[in-house]
């Protein structure tokens, strides 16, 4: 690939760009599918949105308007008044209907100085009702206004749902703004030159564009979604950058070492364009696990990852030469003599790792107990981990007005904020038998202690079907509304509705969303960390031809996963260093987060195995010893290992920037695994394990031979018979002098 789009610049540079511009125009002629509340949830949850949905019932987006005075009480005419004001000003807006009181339902605080307006915003769809809701809140804004003393605020699914959307297009662009920046300040740092750093950024950007297009273009079969949208643009920045980084590493080394162009690039694409194929390959089907989980919002989320990373490494292994052969030692144009002036003060090697390298290799035993220790210490705090959807309280910032209005709620009305719903499909939903046996079901629900008032019912007569929300004690996904809706869901309901022949009678809501979500991720953990696992190992296998590589690899990158966990569960569940980053402990990690970042981590971590690895065995086969094979490769990748790293690392971060609480968590996350995976495991455990190891590394039983051999090819012309691993530094050549950083140990 590299040798035919050296020899076809023009087809391979303007293919491509031809490529991003139908596939991006393309997509945007076609339109995004979202995923749809049928699909996003599992279990019950699924199956009462599946009845409304057939049955052509939309659940209205309900709102409250909370009204309280410290000394007034509801009894009061001023109170009252003051009721009636808010409900007239939100009526007079023509957005909203069933308008119900709370001298109507008694939804009056039981020390009197707290009611509740509850009403519907009008929409056919949740996305309508968000862009009807301005209107009712500017509605009671005023009304605020004019009732000096009184406290009036709107809360609700149509105001917190603006809150997110807004929330999430103001983030998504804000991570675009900074993440290239960083990305392009990183390379400029590592590279010296801008032609060189800004390369892989705008081939990142050009395959993350042309991903989005195929996305959009898929979405009628496999339906996308927001959060799809956001980790496509994680994950596609951060390996786009690195592949090309790779790649543009190893052919300015070659380039340093005295190659002339053509071998250079043709040393690049066996080597490095080799790393690239295998990792990508490897994110690939570590992402396809998350496929097993049942969850549309999972497939979405795999199916534009493996779109995204197909795509940065066909760029990467096509265009990139191309454009390095058209560039030629062009590539370092653009030198930042002071940046150049701090490399070359480097030593083009590290001195840091160095420093980090020799004693490891000198004494690898303590080496390696020391770093599994760390790690196993670091990875503790995963014993407790708790995980739950959470809840809108919990997702946003503190100090946000609509956190405060829902606290404030709770705080006068003590129970979920949001009520379980039962969903009823009968053969016939007026009749007497079911009309006793929807009045039993409130009934019996409230004499649980478990439920209470007011409960509210829905009839849609034409389409046999009945809606009853029944408010739980509790948080929302707490331990008491799980014992809840267990009880609703396991007692009351086949007690009442479910009794009545030819009825379905799934219960949904909130907290019933996210027990069965938990449930599901339960379920799904070991299928998929079976299938990654298994996958990789075997990968591993195929591309190296060693058990010991294949099992040291799932190993080290099972110990940066399970650090990952711990460090999730210390700061976001139990806010130990929370503060550090602008959130606080919210009691519980995101239900998703953990099996994404597993899947997620697992692909990832395997760029720097791989490619480290890679350099290791390509030393071996030139004729060193295992142990000097390992310090040759472990010197040589130092710093490009390092600069990728430390753009994930940023890219990653700027998402633990974000206002929601599952992206920080798993922008955190993200950047903590690679952190540790780019210096505990690669700069001491994976060199520690391998020199212990030593012709072990190679071992494979001899009923494995018969194995295939993936792109097991010969070493193009120009690669050294037997590298050094301190070999002595070549005459400047013009393009060295020009900025191009060498890898020499």
């Amino acid at each position: 690939m590299g040798a035919w789009s050296a020899r076809h610049r023009k087809t391979a540079v303007f293919g491509w760009l031809l490529f991003v511009v139908l596939a991006s125009y393309l997509g945007g002629m076609h339109g995004a599918h979202k995923v749809t509340d049928a699909e996003s949830m599992p279990g019950q949850v699924a199956r009462a949105a599946k009845i409304l949905d057939d049955a052509g019932v939309k659940s209205p987006a309900g709102e409250t308007v909370l009204v309280q005075h410290p000394s007034l009480t509801a009894d009061d005419p001023a109170f009252h008044a003051a009721v009636d004001q808010v409900a007239a000003a939100v009526r007079a807006t023509g957005r909203t209907a069933g308008e119900l009181g709370p001298y109507e339902t008694g939804a009056v605080s039981a020390d009197r100085h707290s009611a509740l307006l509850r009403f519907t915003v009008d929409g056919a769809d949740r996305e309508a009702a968000v862009a009807n809701v301005p209107a009712v809140m500017d509605a009671v804004a005023e009304a605020r206004r004019q009732h000096p003393g009184f406290v009036v605020e709107e809360y609700g699914e149509a105001s917190s749902g603006k809150w997110f959307s807004d929330q999430f297009k103001d983030d998504f662009a804000r991570a675009e703004w900074t993440a290239v920046p960083l990305a392009l300040g990183i390379l400029l740092i590592a590279f010296g030159a801008v032609v060189a750093a800004v390369l892989p950024v705008v081939l990142a950007i050009t395959a993350f564009v042309a991903a989005g297009g195929l996305v959009a273009l898929g979405s009628g079969l496999l339906h996308t979604s927001d959060d799809a949208s956001s980790v496509m643009l994680l994950v596609g920045l951060a390996v786009g950058v690195d592949y090309c980084l790779f790649y543009l590493r190893r052919e300015r080394e070659e380039r340093a070492a005295g190659h002339d162009p053509a071998t250079a690039l043709r040393i690049a694409a066996a080597t490095s364009g080799r790393a690239v194929l295998v990792s990508g390959v490897t994110v690939v089907v570590a992402m396809a696990g998350m496929f097993l989980t049942g969850i549309a919002d999972f497939r979405a989320m795999s199916f534009a990852t493996i779109v995204v990373v197909v795509t940065a490494v066909l760029g990467s292994l096509t265009v990139l030469p191309a454009l390095l052969s058209m560039l030629g030692d062009r590539v370092a144009k653009g030198r930042v003599p002071f940046l150049h002036r701090l490399r070359r003060g480097a030593g083009d090697g590290s001195r840091f790792w160095n420093a980090v390298l020799t004693p490891v290799l000198r004494r690898p035993l303590a080496a390696a107990v020391l770093a599994t220790g760390l790690l196993l210490a670091v990875a503790a705090p995963l014993l407790t981990m708790h995980t739950a959807n959470l809840t809108f309280q919990q997702q946003l910032p503190r100090g946000n007005a609509l956190v405060a209005t829902a606290q404030r709620v709770e705080a006068a009305f003590p129970g979920s904020p949001a009520p379980a719903t039962v969903v009823v499909k009968a053969r016939d939903i007026t009749s007497p038998e079911m009309t006793r046996a929807l009045a039993d079901l409130q009934s019996r629900a409230l004499a649980t202690g478990r439920m209470h008032g007011p409960t509210e019912v829905t009839v849609h007569a034409g389409q046999n079907v009945a809606t009853v929300d029944i408010p739980l004690y509790g948080s929302g996904n707490d331990a008491v509304s799980a014992a809840a809706l267990k009880v609703l869901r396991e007692e009351v309901v086949p007690a009442t509705v479910g009794a009545v022949p030819g009825t379905e009678a799934p219960v949904t809501g909130s907290t019933a969303g996210s027990v069965d979500f938990n449930r599901q991720m339960s379920d799904a953990m070991l299928p998929v960390f079976g299938f990654v696992v298994a996958f990789a190992f075997l990968l591993m296998l195929l591309s190296f031809r060693s058990l010991s590589v294949a099992l040291t690899a799932v190993a080290l990158n099972l110990l940066s996963v399970g650090a990952a966990y711990g460090v999730l569960a210390l700061v976001f569940q139990h806010g130990v260093g929370a503060a550090l980053i602008g959130t606080a402990g919210v009691g519980a990690v995101e239900s998703w987060v953990p099996l994404f970042l597993f899947v997620i981590l697992f692909g990832l971590s395997m760029d720097y195995h791989v490619f480290v690895v890679s350099r290791i065995k390509e030393a071996r086969d030139a004729g060193l010893p295992t142990r000097a094979a390992v310090a040759h490769g472990i010197r040589s990748t130092a710093g490009v290992v390092t600069s990728a790293a430390v753009i994930m690392v940023g890219v990653f971060a700027v998402f633990g920037t974000l206002s929601m609480q599952s992206m920080k968590q798993m922008g955190v996350g993200l950047a903590v695994a690679v952190l540790i995976d780019a210096t505990v495991i690669r700069a001491v455990l994976l060199p520690a394990v391998m020199t212990l190891l030593d012709e072990r590394n190679w071992y494979l039983p001899r009923w494995l031979h018969r194995l295939p051999r993936v792109g097991a090819e010969p070493a193009p012309a120009g690669l050294p018979a037997a590298p050094a691993p301190h070999r002595p530094r070549p005459a400047p050549t013009a393009e060295s002098r020009g900025g191009s950083p060498t890898m020499d140990g």
